[in-house]
């Protein structure tokens, strides 16, 4: 599995790559990893079309965990990103992300425009508020997190959601260290926002879709659509933010004519 390092600090990131065409990079949710993709069908409805390139953001999957908070700033985490297009040799591409890949979207697309023939945003928003772990996992996660490790973690959320994840989620975070996804969701709390100025000048092709039982993502997509001057905002009815990528053919029809028409 290819590596990349980011030149700040030498953590290193995993990432792959499968199929040819325009490069689409795919950027997983918080304490998920690359392997989703794989898993809900994404990379196999793309790879016919466009080089598919997947990472494992920082403290998830099998990129370098590291265990202080202050390495996972917005800033830190958009410079992996651009790290792994320079070492998959991808100057611009296509870029789509789910939850905090989406968010992270926002930040590289206000950064570094030129990197980005288009945006897909998942369940996403361009800022977060203090408490919204709590409200997306459950009270106490970060204690379930010191005392319990993953299985505390796990046990905690299906408790709050009444009923098991599915199998591909259940695995991805099982599989998180512990103490790296604590300092990451201690950090991702505090970043500041994409502010709606940034948003009014990003001239990319974008495609906002959120959930309807997902209030907050859903009304910061339509917010940020609106503002955006190239940017559509797309409902998924029924959806919350747990389920915004399953199952995925809704998904995969608008995301793909839309990947089309960016290619003209």
């Amino acid at each position: 599995m290819p590596v990349a390092t980011n030149p700040r600090d030498g953590v290193e990131l995993r990432w792959d790559a499968v199929g040819e065409g325009t490069p689409l990079l795919l950027v997983h949710g918080s304490a998920l990893s690359k392997a989703i993709w794989r898993g809900f069908g994404y990379t196999r409805a793309f790879q016919h079309s466009h080089r598919v390139i997947t990472m494992d953001l920082r403290g998830h999957g099998r990129s370098g965990k590291p265990h202080h908070a202050a390495s996972y700033t917005m800033d830190t985490l958009a410079a992996d990103v651009l790290a792994v297009l320079d070492a998959a040799q991808a100057p611009v591409v296509h870029y789509g992300g789910y939850s905090v890949g989406a968010r992270l979207g926002f930040a590289l697309a206000a950064a570094a425009p030129e990197r980005i023939r288009s945006f897909t945003s998942l369940g996403g928003s361009y800022r977060i508020e203090p408490g919204s772990l709590a409200a997306l996992f459950f009270p106490g996660y970060d204690q379930a997190l010191a005392s319990g490790g993953m299985p505390a973690f796990v046990a905690g959320w299906e408790a709050r959601l009444g009923q098991a994840l599915d199998g591909n989620t259940r695995a991805a975070f099982l599989a998180n260290d512990a103490a790296a996804l604590r300092a990451y969701m201690a950090q991702t709390q505090s970043d500041p926002a994409v502010s709606e100025d940034a948003l009014a000048r990003m001239d990319v092709p974008a495609l906002l879709m959120a959930g309807s039982r997902d209030l907050r993502c859903w009304e910061d997509s339509r917010r940020a659509a609106a503002i955006m001057p190239r940017a559509r905002f797309v409902a998924l009815p029924g959806r919350s933010h747990g389920s915004t990528l399953v199952p995925p053919e809704p998904v995969l029809a608008r995301w793909l004519p839309f990947l089309q028409r960016c290619e003209t």
